[in-house]
């Protein structure tokens, strides 16, 4: 089986790529969902260095398109990257809520190891803004069990609250010392998301005009800045509603290590699935799909968690990265909280967490977020990173934990520099 590598990426900035009139209620389109797949498409190819006419195949990951944006059958859209180099090539769309851009790694990956293709160009996008807030909802509860969960009013605040209320109770947590470490969280990706460039919540945006960098900053906030959303995740747990896009190019790493440049492998994958409808798994305090995930992948690439430089996980709701972290091994279990309000996984410590400013300040445009965290990432370890790095110099390992739904989807890749 062929070892596969990542030799380009692109990542578009994240944002509310919409202007909307408070009066008549009319939405105008400030870069359409097809803008944004062209733009990381052509940014990911001429990151690689790759004439289109080179790839064999296009994955295309997207949530939800025909909801957000009523593109249903969006892969074709993926040809006008470049008309003329991909006319006639296999492109597919792959869907698994907000792991949707990582499946199509995953399938990409799968043709090139298998010989089929030798080069595969893989997007990821999502534009959501176009919808109000009670569409956003609705077309974001749609990814979790319907007939359980969305159809009786529940919403994704909601399930990832269920998780939160488990883990306070299961590890014995008051109401304020749960408060506290979730608020740690979200300091430390505003704070790492305020020299990301690309990002939805960067410089002089309302966190950085409120001056949100430090937990007791966001839990000073009136109730009117941070309103309780779904008891205990309030607003600044909550990750962003986003516009977006990032792009992937891979190949066999025997074809990457030809072109002289560096190369990142993908040295192991896990994918893993939880049951969709939480009232039918066992516990609500921890992320044992995930786990299984980190494990198959660890295992492949033959590494343990103190191997790990860097780490790009699924913060959808604060209390979702407390757990990631956990998942990964890099907190022990009901340690993970007190880890951060230690002061742990920042740019100075030995694994950094989130260097992106995750989907808390980065954003998160739902199918192109696990795109965008390989794509991140891969710029970390070829020494290129874009907005915060480790303070201790360019990593090796990095990991991403990309989830999709309610952590039921778990895409667990490890990345390593191949000098």
């Amino acid at each position: 089986m062929s070892k596969v590598s990542i030799i380009g990426a692109h990542n578009t900035a994240f944002g509310s790529f919409v202007k909307k009139d408070r009066e008549t209620k009319e939405v105008t389109d400030l870069k359409s969902i097809y803008e944004l797949l062209n733009e990381a498409g052509r940014g990911a190819l001429a990151d690689a260095g790759v004439e289109a006419g080179s790839v064999d195949g296009i994955w295309v990951g997207s949530c939800s398109p025909s909801l957000f944006a009523n593109q249903e059958h969006l892969a074709p859209n993926a040809l006008e990257v470049d008309p003329a180099g991909l006319r006639f090539k296999s492109a597919t769309r792959c869907e698994d809520a907000c792991a949707s851009s990582s499946v199509a790694l995953y399938n990409a990956l799968y043709a090139v190891e298998s010989g089929r293709c030798e080069t595969a160009l893989v997007i990821g996008v999502e534009k959501m803004n176009l919808l109000d807030t009670k569409g956003v909802t609705h077309a974001l509860a749609c990814s979790s069990h319907w007939a359980s969960e969305g159809a009786t009013g529940m919403t994704f605040p909601g399930l990832f609250a269920e998780y939160a209320k488990g883990y306070r109770d299961h590890y014995k947590l008051s109401d304020r010392k749960l408060a506290e470490m979730l608020a740690a969280v979200s300091a430390m990706c505003y704070r790492n998301g305020l020299d990301n460039p690309l990002a939805h919540f960067g410089k002089g945006s309302p966190a950085d005009k409120l001056g949100l960098s430090s937990a007791a900053a966001i839990l000073g906030l009136p109730e009117e800045k941070n309103p309780m959303i779904a008891s205990p995740l309030r607003l600044h747990d909550c990750s962003l509603v986003s516009d977006g896009a990032a792009a992937l190019v891979i190949t066999s790493t025997e074809s990457a290590r030809k072109r002289g440049k560096p190369v990142v492998e993908i040295a192991g994958i896990g994918h893993t699935t939880e049951r969709l409808a939480i009232n039918v798994r066992p516990n609500m305090w921890e992320l044992m799909a995930a786990k299984e995930a980190a494990r198959l992948a660890f295992a492949e690439a033959g590494i343990a968690a103190k191997d790990v430089d860097v780490a790009e996980v699924h913060d959808c709701f604060t209390i979702n990265q407390i757990l990631c972290t956990e998942a990964l091994g890099l907190s022990a279990d009901g340690e993970g909280g007190d880890d951060y309000l230690a002061g742990r996984f920042t740019r100075d410590d030995e694994v950094c967490v989130n260097l992106s400013g995750g989907l808390k300040s980065k954003g998160h445009p739902v199918g192109a977020t696990g795109a965008s965290m390989h794509a991140l990432l891969y710029k970390q370890l070829v020494g290129q990173p874009i907005g915060a790095a480790p303070a201790k110099g360019a990593p090796e390992v990095g990991v991403v934990l990309n989830v999709g739904g309610s952590s039921v989807t778990n895409c667990v890749t490890v990345l390593r520099r191949a000098d």
